[in-house]
């Protein structure tokens, strides 16, 4: 009878497919929490079931056979995670107030260097960054569950058919259908993605500068002239957005609760392979945490600015909940 392993055993060789496996449940589950929490229980049920693990396949395939199962169960039970944008027709009403829908389940933006895209190797950065842009994980949630893991498995970490329908527990035939159907379904729901990836370029590092700029001195006008013409502003979990740069203007005009010089605090962080910002809002004697906007660039500008709400992703970033007013080295960072 084989010895059950000690936990140090497995853990030193399962730990180091840890990050990958985080990235493989974000992209199938859209929630850098759920992710956490399937990765956890992929290695719970991977040590119960170590013992018995005959080494057929790899101990990578057996830990993504787990971690698959585990997420096409957490998906029946709790269904896709979807931005505002994905919900309808944009909003021409950019003055009116705002209402929450909280009870939605939202895409959550997630950390590069909580799955490998913060890693030394450059190649890979680029390969981790493009696998986990905001659009494409937003894409993904479109897709039946199954065609889902079919196309993760196939396009993005580029497994052969055969290891997708061991995983899977399917036939080859099944894995390829499935695959083109995936395929012709993404295409019509996901936007290019050909915008720029790190390292960027030396002007959009100065577009980031200047977004920085414009939002803590609060001048209006310089945000919109940031902006493309067709840009895209959407907000969970408020289920409007909005198009266009005049729009985005007026919309901030009328609900941004900063209204002057100094009321807000941006401190870059770097969310899907995007910038990105924890932004702080003053109240009192010091700044709290308000948002955290993940952006997209394009050659003319920002095209795209998701604003998340959920001030729990301030301590998944490693971001502190308040800045002293004082602290303006660190707001500057």
């Amino acid at each position: 009878m084989t010895d059950r392993p000690s936990p140090e055993d497995f853990l030193k060789l399962a730990d180091p497919l840890r990050r990958e496996l985080l990235a493989h449940c974000y992209r199938m589950l859209g929630s850098v929490h759920d992710a956490e929490d399937l990765v956890q229980e992929t290695y719970l049920r991977a040590w119960r079931g170590y013992a018995g693990f005959e080494g057929r396949s790899s101990l990578r395939t057996w830990l993504y056979r787990i971690a698959t199962t585990a997420c096409l169960t957490a998906i029946d039970s709790r269904g896709r995670r979807p931005l505002p944008t994905g919900l309808g027709a944009p909003s021409a009403e950019a003055t009116t107030p705002l209402t929450e829908r909280p009870e939605v389940p939202w895409l959550e933006p997630v950390p590069d260097v909580m799955v490998g895209a913060g890693a030394d190797d450059p190649a890979q950065i680029v390969t981790s960054r493009e696998s986990i842009r905001l659009a494409l994980v937003a894409a993904l949630q479109h897709l039946p569950p199954r065609q889902r893991a079919i196309l993760i498995l196939r396009d993005v970490l580029r497994w052969r058919a055969a290891e997708v329908a061991e995983v899977l527990q399917t036939t080859t035939a099944a894995v390829n259908s499935g695959l083109q159907r995936a395929r012709a379904q993404l295409s019509e729901v996901s936007p290019s993605l050909d915008d720029p990836v790190e390292p960027l370029p030396p002007e959009q590092r100065e577009r980031l500068e200047r977004y920085v700029a414009a939002f803590e001195s609060y001048d209006v006008a310089a945000i919109v002239e940031l902006f493309t013409e067709d840009a895209i502003w959407e907000m969970p979990p408020y289920p409007t957005w909005y198009q266009g740069a005049e729009t985005i203007g007026r919309l901030i005009e009328a609900n941004c609760p900063a209204k002057r010089p100094g009321d807000l605090r941006l401190v870059p962080v770097s969310a899907n392979g995007q910038p990105a910002f924890g932004m702080y809002l003053l109240r009192g004697e010091a700044y709290h945490a308000f948002a955290l906007p993940v952006l997209t660039l394009a050659r003319e500008g920002v095209s795209h600015v998701a604003m998340f709400f959920d001030l729990s992703l301030f301590d998944t970033f490693g971001l502190p909940r308040t800045l002293p007013t004082r602290d303006r080295a660190f707001a500057k960072k």
